[in-house]
């Protein structure tokens, strides 16, 4: 007996020692691959340099874009997440070989933003890609030029999750959204050379390259399809709305809460409503916050949820650069006997956004956001004057607006990588008046609504979920722990 508990010890042992053994040998692979990646870079850094030959590449900012640098800090980053969760763990040697790959294919994520006479504007950036690293930061956290290589864009990974972080100056939803795609492409191409073996005699064979008809696109659709405005129509609310208060998280942190539902169930319910699914949920959103931060009380001050519209079908553009105009459902509580119910709140927000998502008032609302920039005067007025008026007038627009609420729509992905991919989510950082923000993403039949708050309590979200869920839409919940009550 005492001969068999010894070799069972010495069984054990051995295996840690082989353990051991696999994770130092894993430590320095890992090691070595880095510096051959950091001579690798080094190379690319300065073949670029002797390409560009003191001839960089420059863009402008699109007319959205301008108002990022001015605003963005620590606390107001300006910075979205869109991640994809696959079914197996994150090789971050592959991921990082598939981001240099994608890299060289996507000039718009190569730039950097330099500060210029009279604009912010884009210059080629010739410095190497800074790399990968597992997930340390909130998601949404201040990027820092400085220490990122002058790139407006990050990737980090946890498990079996890849994150991608980007600036909003460089791009909005749609272009981040393709970007991700590619990485994950590439990333499954490296992990999974049998997609190549199986797809070669195909009519399309998956190949290291990017998709066939991504527009590498960079014009500035918003001065492409100005119209001069006869007159300002109110095509933004300019009056206070109700902002979102109360004890804050610990600066630094960011409370998530993700909901998963079924598309097919809320095309169900939208459909007995007579609504979009769009409406249904940011009328969700904003009964949520009616009945869970108001207690159904009346108030002085409208609940004014924003929501972006994508303008690229309105106006046949493939630009990758920003392109989206905000409306905003709108709702008033007033002093009344009864409550408002939820149908009652739903018909004011379907009809409010039905009249605002018309390709006249978005051309009105386009116009008016440009008509400035087109000013001759205002062209030659000094950056730092222009900041100043800049940082002015977003200080009073942010204190009309409640709370956002984004849908990225829904992702496709080509079959032969679907089988390794699980989930999609987007997560927006909090801005000047909302402490809040809501986002919208599908892929194939699950739904991912989530709230990013910077408040420790969470009515709202569980009014919003709970809402859901009485409309007979099942709901899964997941949070990061951040203002999540026991």
């Amino acid at each position: 007996m005492a001969d068999l508990k010894n070799n069972v010890k010495a069984e054990k042992k051995e295996q840690e020692k082989e353990k051991k053994q696999e994770k130092k040998v894993e430590r320095l692979e890992r090691k070595l691959w880095k510096e051959r990646l950091k001579l690798k870079q080094k190379e690319r850094e300065k073949e670029n340099r002797k390409k560009a030959n003191g001839r960089l590449d420059w863009d402008k900012l699109d007319n959205t874009a301008n108002l990022f640098p001015v605003i963005a800090d620590e606390t107001m980053t300006n910075v979205y997440r869109i991640a994809v969760n696959l079914t197996e763990e994150i090789i971050p040697e592959k991921l990082e070989m598939a981001i240099e790959k994608v890299l060289e294919q996507i000039p718009l994520f190569r730039m950097r933003l330099r500060q210029g006479a009279f604009w912010y504007y884009f210059e080629e950036n010739l410095r190497p890609f800074p790399g990968i690293r597992e997930e340390y930061k909130v998601p949404g956290s201040y990027i820092d030029k400085h220490n990122n290589n002058q790139y407006m864009f990050r990737v980090t990974f946890y498990k079996c999750r890849i994150n991608l972080e980007v600036f909003h100056a460089l791009t909005d939803g749609f272009g981040g959204t393709i970007f991700l795609q590619e990485i994950i492409y590439q990333y499954l191409r490296y992990v999974h050379p049998q997609i190549k073996e199986e797809t070669a005699g195909s009519e399309y064979p998956e190949i290291d390259k990017i998709s066939t008809g991504i527009h590498m696109d960079r014009e500035d659709s918003y001065v492409k399809n100005f119209k001069k405005p006869a007159k300002r129509k109110g095509s933004y609310q300019s009056g206070k709305g109700l902002v979102l208060k109360g004890e804050k998280l610990a600066p630094g942190n960011l409370g998530i809460m993700h909901g998963f539902l079924s598309v097919a169930e809320l095309k169900k319910v939208a459909k007995e409503k007579g609504i979009t699914i769009n409406e249904l949920l940011v009328g969700c959103f904003v009964y949520a916050v009616y009945k869970g931060y108001l207690n159904g009380r009346a108030s002085k001050l409208p609940i004014r949820c924003c929501v972006p519209v994508n303008l690229r079908p309105y106006f046949d553009s493939t630009t990758m650069k920003n392109f989206f105009a905000m409306v905003s459902a709108e709702f008033k509580p007033e002093e009344r006997e009864n409550e408002y119910s939820f149908d009652e709140v739903m018909g004011i927000v379907h009809e409010s956004l039905q009249k605002q998502i018309t390709k006249e008032h978005l051309e009105e609302i386009l116009s008016y956001n440009v008509s400035n920039q087109m000013k001759k005067i205002l062209r030659i007025v000094p950056l730092p004057i222009k900041k100043l008026a800049i940082g002015y007038v977003y200080g009073i627009s942010a204190n009309a607006t409640t709370s956002t609420v984004t849908n990225i729509g829904n992702i496709k992905m080509r079959e032969p990588y679907r089988k390794y991919i699980d989930k999609f989510y987007v997560i927006l950082s909090v801005s000047k008046g909302q402490n809040m923000k809501g986002t919208i993403v599908s892929y194939g039949d699950t739904l991912t609504f989530t709230i990013s708050s910077i408040l420790t309590d969470t009515s709202v979200q569980k009014y919003f979920f709970r809402t859901l869920k009485q409309l007979g839409v099942d709901v899964a919940v997941e949070t990061n722990g951040f203002g999540a009550e026991e």
